[in-house]
């Protein structure tokens, strides 16, 4: 396993909401609202072993980043 944390962001396209691992050419998942996106996000973590989901505005700045167990969170904090 590599030190990288295992990540996904959600972001807006021209052609809806796409899911992405960064570095990769592609997506792995492109759907037509938000909510369908964020929810495909957590099931393709939680099947990787969890890991961090990023959910980017349209302008592109990070505005929601949660844990997807079982990933490691790095606060201890709950929520």
């Amino acid at each position: 396993m590599t030190d990288r944390p295992n990540t996904r962001d959600v972001t807006k396209r021209d052609d809806g909401w796409a899911v992405t691992k960064p570095g990769a050419e592609r997506a792995s998942a492109l759907l037509p609202t938000q909510a369908a996106a964020v929810a495909r996000a957590k099931e393709i973590l939680a099947n990787d072993g969890g890991g961090e989901l990023r959910v980017r505005g349209k302008n592109g700045q990070v505005r929601e980043q949660n844990t997807v167990p079982p990933g490691h969170d790095p606060r201890r904090s709950k929520g």
